[in-house]
């Protein structure tokens, strides 16, 4: 299977789907949330999907009521004009990283396989890993594992990873692995390097950037009472979607217009969801699940 769709029941619950609606899915991957959707939605109803990976667009479902749009989510504006929408009944995200990307040998996002330090979700896009590793400065290497990976050695990272590049370009995953090794152990390998390979991929994807932008467009084309729907996997991720629901931005407060009136667009609805014991057992990527479900006032 491409992509076993985690949270499958609760997040197409949490959508309320209107038979007669037009619904967001941010992140097609294998199609497994999209395929639920379309199954709920009637002859009038209707699917924007999003993927900017090739291997996902591969995977397209054929169905009349589904525009497979190739291009990343925080487009969504463009393609709403596009497609001449002002106005949607629900969206749906599953953020982070695919199975199927995971598993890939040749895409540099797993630490299993040796390969190309590459880690881009878009091909075709310029910057990937082994740019970032070869040519960013400390100041800027420092802040990806701190702040992207929450490594508290961060500057012990960053000094190998300068250290070595003079002597002879990082190219590999194990390239990466091997000048790092030293800074963990067996124990803790796994989840060290997890961590690592997490900062380098939300950096080369700007992928808390894209998050923020869709939150802020979805609460502009949500109808009053469209449901949004997103499943974090990681506590940046799930961060900024908390604060989002909270306060209708990104900081500790809440924004306020001019004359103090909060801006709030979105109510939560009811509490925070993870993957039961038998989705875990069954696959076992979700267990760091978390799906919030907010709903436009």
């Amino acid at each position: 299977m491409y992509h076993k769709p985690v949270l499958l029941e609760e997040s197409i619950i949490g959508l309320r789907i209107n038979p007669n609606g037009i619904y967001v899915d941010a992140t097609f991957g294998g199609g497994g949330h999209s395929k639920e959707i379309l199954s709920q939605l009637n002859s009038s109803g209707r699917l924007i999907a999003f993927d900017q990976d090739q291997d996902a667009i591969e995977n397209k479902l054929l169905d009349k009521r589904l525009n497979l749009v190739k291009s990343n989510f925080k487009y969504l504006s463009n393609y709403l004009n596009y497609f001449h929408i002002k106005k949607i009944d629900g969206l749906l995200a599953d953020f982070g990283i695919s199975s199927h990307q995971i598993d890939s040998e040749r895409r540099g996002f797993s630490t299993r396989f040796d390969s190309e330090l590459d880690m881009r979700m878009n091909n075709s896009q310029k910057t990937d890993a082994k740019e970032v590793i070869n040519d960013y400065k400390k100041d800027q290497l420092e802040y990806i594992f701190k702040n992207l990976g929450e490594l508290k050695n961060y500057r012990k990272i960053t000094h190998i990873i300068i250290s070595e590049r003079k002597n002879k370009e990082i190219k590999s995953t194990n390239d990466l692995k091997n000048i790092l090794s030293s800074l963990t152990n067996s124990k803790e390998e796994n989840k060290f390097f997890a961590k690592i390979f997490q900062a380098i991929r939300i950096e080369v994807n700007d992928e808390l950037e894209v998050i923020k932008t869709l939150l802020d467009k979805s609460s502009k084309y949500l109808k009053k009472g469209g449901r949004l729907v997103c499943i974090s996997y990681h506590s940046l991720e799930d961060r900024l979607v908390k604060k989002f629901i909270q306060n209708g931005g990104f900081r500790n407060e809440t924004s306020s217009d001019l004359y103090g009136n909060k801006n709030l667009n979105l109510i939560k609805i009811g509490k925070m969801i993870t993957p039961s014991e038998n989705e875990i057992l069954i696959n076992s990527r979700s267990r760091s699940a978390k799906l919030r479900i907010a709903e436009r006032i």
